[in-house]
């Protein structure tokens, strides 16, 4: 009994028994004072029947009605129950913040389907159920088990995998518990082919949002169902291992296998939520040959169910509605990240080659290139603006001075200025690779830049542990890559090569002079067998 109900119950004794005393002098007192006999009995009668209803309400309230707030009277239909506030208000603050960021999303089905799971868990926060869902490898006895919980066919039950195509919940109620059960039945892992695929991730769905997993097995662990198990208790999932099919095994194999599954699960799975259950025995032959059913062996799981939604039941149920708040706020936090991104990349795709054009026109000297293009500052501030840090001009220049000047000291510009030239001088003439490259590296450590600065604002204008550094040598490793090398070096061509080549060298004004530069163009040297070709003569143009 709580403290204050002990300290009340001490004082309204005390109270009782000074009452008691104060009726007995009352009536003697009574009797000596009034004449008539007759009224002093009435009214010594009044006052004991007063001080006998005192006495009854204070017996009732101490000893009748429960100090579990979460039981009510006998008669309610549905006791108020109240999940832990602080869980509750954490949960609540989450939703408000994906819903602050569902606004910032671009793509209208994401945003509405993210908003209707926000509502979905909001919804969650007063419904009046714990929701305990089923899981495990296909025909591990998962429908059977619960057919035999709620004492009736729930299900198809079937030795054939993938039996159960989708999630099917019924509800059950236990002696005792003030929240209905409502239990879901799921489709089997690890099964094989695109649909075994796709109803394993429906179950994996479906376990994810459960207050409380009985994952069920009907041998060892495999490698696969414990790797699951340990994922799910690690994004804490609250779980019961139920190792079924127990009438398949002798007594001393069924408990070689219960304890080698405790032992496995340890730390992850308290050893008495390991249990051994039989749900849909195997028929019990007689004498005269005929078979009979045997009754399901469940009391274990029922049993330990029941106690651990007793204990724990309120705290499950807060916990899931706040992890599934923070998964929302993650998958938000996602979406949001990559739609930032790909703005972002637009960003540095127009300014990298904004800056190679400039380089082009007029050739700078390497680490003035680097100033002048690969770190330009109104980049800086578009992408701060993208991650809704609004900076100025200034502040943009010192970023992009305090990058550039990264870049050089660890040797980055020149490994550009290296690394492009070799991949150009296989694609295009010599003498235009040495007027080129310098336009061409721009463009490349304007990425670099650019891709450095979206890690920074993506952290909050932080650099993170490693610092700038740490952060240019990565995106540098990254832009390395063969495949980007070569795709990069491609769209150079395209942008900067190919019309700083058409600068250099104009086409012919006139059809005279492209005709006296093909007649120019000595014969080709042919194997024999083969004609050279002929050059038209000017009247036949």
């Amino acid at each position: 009994m709580p403290l204050p109900r002990l300290l009340l119950l001490f004082v309204g004794l005390i109270v009782i028994l000074g009452l008691a005393v104060w009726l007995l002098d009352s009536l003697n007192r009574l009797f000596f004072s009034i004449g008539s006999p007759a009224l002093a009995g009435f009214l010594a009668l009044l006052i004991i029947v007063l001080v006998a209803l005192l006495i009854g309400a204070f017996i009732y309230y101490f000893l009748i009605v429960p100090s579990d707030p979460k039981h009510g009277r006998k008669g309610d239909r549905r006791p108020t129950v109240k999940i832990p506030e602080q869980k509750t208000e954490a949960a609540q603050e989450n939703l408000k913040a994906v819903r602050r960021q569902v606004t910032q999303i671009q793509d209208r089905i994401a945003q509405q389907a993210l908003l209707s799971r926000s509502q979905a868990i909001s919804e969650t926060l007063t419904r009046g159920e714990v929701r305990v869902v089923v899981f495990g490898t296909g025909s591990a006895g998962k429908t059977s088990l619960v057919n035999a919980a709620i004492g009736q066919m729930a299900g198809q039950v079937a030795a054939t995998m993938g039996t159960t195509q989708l999630g099917q919940t019924y509800r059950l109620q236990l002696p005792g518990l003030t929240r209905e059960i409502a239990i879901t039945d799921t489709p089997g892992i690890l099964e094989a082919g695109i649909a075994g695929g796709d109803r394993e991730q429906l179950a994996r769905e479906l376990a994810t949002e459960a207050d409380l997993l009985l994952f069920v097995v009907d041998n060892d662990l495999r490698q696969s169902e414990y790797v699951l198990l340990i994922a799910l208790a690690e994004i804490g999932k609250r779980s019961l291992l139920i190792f079924n099919k127990t009438d398949l095994y002798p007594p001393e194999d069924r408990d070689a296998i219960l304890t080698r599954l405790r032992e496995r699960v340890q730390g992850a799975i308290a050893p008495s939520d390991v249990l051994a259950v039989a749900a849909a025995p195997q028929s019990i032959p007689l004498e005269n040959g005929e078979l009979v059913r045997a009754e399901p062996d469940i009391f274990p799981l029922i049993k330990r169910l029941a106690a651990v939604l007793r204990a724990e039941g309120e705290d499950l149920i807060a916990d899931n509605i706040l992890l599934q708040s923070q998964r929302l706020g993650e998958e938000a936090r996602k979406l949001l990240d990559r739609q930032r991104r790909r703005q972002a990349d637009k960003i540095i795709y127009r300014y990298q080659w904004i800056g190679a054009g400039v380089i082009a026109v007029t050739p700078l000297p390497v680490i003035d290139m680097l100033a002048a293009a690969a770190v330009n500052a109104q980049m800086v501030v578009e992408i701060g603006r993208i991650y809704g840090s609004e900076l100025n001009s200034d502040r943009g220049r010192e970023l992009a001075l305090s990058l550039g000047k990264t870049l050089v000291s660890l040797g980055v510009v020149k490994g550009a200025v290296e690394l492009l030239a070799r991949a150009l001088q296989f694609h295009v003439a010599t003498y235009i690779v040495g007027k080129a490259i310098q336009a061409v590296t721009a463009a490349y450590l304007t990425r670099i830049a650019g891709k450095s600065f979206i890690e920074y604002f993506r952290h909050d204008q932080d650099w993170g542990d490693g610092g700038i550094t740490e952060v240019v040598q990565r995106q540098f490793q990254l832009s390395r890559k063969d495949e980007f090398v070569k795709a990069f070096v491609r769209d150079a061509i395209a942008k900067v090569v190919q019309p700083f080549s058409e600068t250099l060298a104009p086409r012919p004004e006139s059809q005279a002079e492209i005709f006296e530069e093909v007649e120019s163009i000595p014969p080709l040297e042919v194997e024999d067998g083969w004609e050279n070709p002929t050059v038209p003569r000017r009247e036949e143009w």
